[in-house]
């Protein structure tokens, strides 16, 4: 079929005259797309690697049928001349919550007067010495197969966020290490951030056009609660 050059010339018109009508509403939305991305800082873009810890110690790919049962010594401080005594009082719970939903093992809490009066120490690290009948003591008192020796070995309560934590399972029968681990959590680094927001908010898949969650990266709990989780997901499986 042909078309006069009338005809193509009032196509074209009519084609111009419906797109300056539809090309400012068009702007309009995509200006207000741009500005909702921009609240989610180019940080957390999705070019960024989400972190994972790899200072990690594993003894065996699977944990032991015969490790059942685990006690949680109390979260200890290497020195209690910064915020790590009340840090590890914040974030005793977060690790135990943890513990639970990793459903590695069963856990057990030990009770910092029964540790002293069975050890001489309301708290170990895991770096000193127990003393020689140090885990036949807790197996004794608490029925486990493992220990875990918990220390915070990191604290910055304000923005932005870093928390170390060292963690160690112990076989309380052979005295060997299960697992092991020694990492920092400091939010300065843009692939923890992301990390920690896409814990906060799982379904966070196109971080910059979304709303970031910034109570992930502003509250000790809620990093805490990442931190740990993300350290806890490195224990062997069964």
């Amino acid at each position: 079929m042909k078309f006069s050059a009338f005809a193509v010339g009032f196509v074209n018109r009519r084609w111009r005259r419906q797109w300056h009508a539809v090309w400012p509403l068009g702007l309009i939305a995509l200006t207000a797309a741009i500005g909702g991305c921009q609240s989610a800082p180019p940080s957390l873009g999705l070019l960024q690697r989400s972190y994972r810890p790899d200072n990690i110690f594993v003894n065996q790919p699977k944990l032991s049928p015969a490790l059942q049962r685990v006690a949680v010594l109390p979260l200890a401080a290497e020195t209690a001349g910064n915020d790590l005594p009340e840090g590890c009082a914040a974030l005793t719970p977060v690790l135990w919550d943890q513990l639970v939903k990793a459903k590695r093992f069963e856990v057990v809490t030990v009770d910092p007067l029964r540790l002293r009066g069975g050890t001489g120490q309301l708290s170990w690290t895991g770096v000193e010495n127990l003393p020689p009948d140090g885990l036949a003591f807790l197996r004794r008192e608490y029925g486990c197969d493992g220990v875990l020796f918990a220390e915070l070995t990191t604290y910055r309560a304000y923005a932005p966020l870093a928390i170390g934590w060292r963690l160690k399972l112990v076989d309380v029968r052979t005295g060997q290490v299960v697992w092991a681990t020694d990492e920092l959590f400091d939010a300065r680094r843009l692939n923890v951030a992301q990390a920690a927001q896409r814990f906060a908010e799982p379904g966070w898949a196109v971080p910059f056009c979304r709303t970031p969650n910034w109570l992930a990266l502003e509250s000790p709990s809620q990093f805490g609660q990442y931190s740990a989780a993300a350290l806890l997901a490195t224990l062997p499986n069964r």
